[in-house]
């Protein structure tokens, strides 16, 4: 039984989600293992570094799997470029140490989110940003996004119930002007469900003058989701890397 690392990335749209549902087909990790399954003649279970929502894209997604084969990591790469779908593509396949696990060996995520700030249509790339016409004050967004730094309890920038502990660490939040498009990169040690796109909803409250940046403090502190902002919409978000 050799154990195997998986670089991919895919096209969230007509997903719902990373994570396998008993009642859909439609998920990233159901259509690899589903694939990798048929492949190798044997069960296959993945495992990803991160859950992105329904929706959400990746750019540079991990996953892992053990699985009985005498196929080479080139070989099996090949067959799975050939047989998964177009809006799912393997980048590499390499075979890791027998502790290698794409979830619990992951130390960092960097997540970035578009924002078309523009009134004009952006027509090619509807499917990846969202569009938000108007101004927004940039330099009032990253004086919030400062008090979002470091360790916190983020359970007010969570959707749904968690047994688990909901401090989570930032490391950064860039906030940056292409053109018309407005990008904001979070990186940490892990991000909870919503997370990303509730922060980005926060923030865009703030750049829209709806909020005043050292609101976000008092926002942590209340550990409520309704205190904070609106969930960005999941088509502006793309697991951008993950770290190990």
């Amino acid at each position: 039984m050799r154990n195997f690392r998986l670089e991919l990335c895919y096209d969230g749209s007509r997903y719902r989600g990373w994570q396998k549902q008993g009642n859909t087909g439609a998920t990233i990790q159901g259509k690899l293992e589903d694939t990798l399954s048929r492949l190798l003649d044997q069960p296959v279970e993945v495992h990803g570094a991160g859950r992105t929502d329904a929706g959400v894209h990746a750019r540079q997604q991990t996953a892992s799997f053990r699985a009985d084969t005498a196929l080479s990591c080139a070989e099996l790469l090949a067959l799975l470029r050939a047989h998964l779908p177009e809006d799912i593509g393997a980048l590499s396949l390499t075979q890791a140490a027998p502790r290698f696990h794409a979830r619990l060996n992951c130390v960092g995520k960097t997540y970035v989110y578009r924002i078309w700030n523009s009134e004009q249509p952006s027509v090619f790339e509807r499917k990846y940003v969202w569009r938000l016409p108007g101004a927004l004050d940039e330099a009032a967004m990253r004086r919030a996004a400062a008090y979002l730094i470091g360790e916190h309890d983020f359970a007010a920038f969570h959707t749904g119930r968690s047994k688990k502990s909901t401090v989570r660490r930032i490391d950064a939040i860039d906030i940056s002007r292409r053109g018309e498009e407005l990008r904001i990169s979070l990186r940490g040690n892990g991000f909870l469900y919503n997370m990303a796109r509730i922060i980005t909803g926060t923030l865009v409250d703030v750049g829209q003058g709806k909020r005043a940046p050292e609101d976000l403090q008092a926002i942590l502190e209340s550990r409520e989701r309704a205190c904070a902002g609106p969930t960005a919409p999941a088509q502006g978000l793309c697991l951008w890397e993950t770290q190990y």
